[in-house]
């Protein structure tokens, strides 16, 4: 059962699911249980423009052809290095989503999505 679906980003009842992750196609998988933490952060001009891929090795954007036009990330803190950054259309919702599940959300800067 999926309690969030914007097409790129899903919250269901055991993971978080990011649509277009990998090139050229491939989902990505977290269950909550592995997500330390996400932080929301402001999407600047870099992060803005960053539609796939990464642009500093450690912050991994998914395909959103729409992210211009947004101006929050969420960017989810694993165990390893790469941190997947997602903009989510309703990042409020996801959010709740995540906190609904233990998933702790704070607030910050990340170096790289400036």
């Amino acid at each position: 059962m999926t309690d969030y679906d914007d097409g790129k980003i899903a919250c269901t009842d055991a993971e978080l699911i990011i649509r277009h992750y990998y090139f050229p196609v491939g989902d990505k998988r977290i269950p909550y249980s592995a997500i330390r933490e996400v932080r929301r952060v402001p999407l600047g001009f870099m992060g803005k423009w960053r539609i796939h891929g990464s642009g500093d090795f450690v912050h991994w954007f998914n395909l959103d052809s729409h992210r211009p036009r947004k101006d929050t990330a969420l960017v989810i803190h694993l165990s390893g290095v790469i941190k997947p950054v997602i903009t989510p259309d309703d990042p409020d919702r996801v959010v709740a989503e995540l906190a609904a599940h233990g998933v702790t959300t704070t607030s910050g800067t990340e170096t790289g999505l400036r």
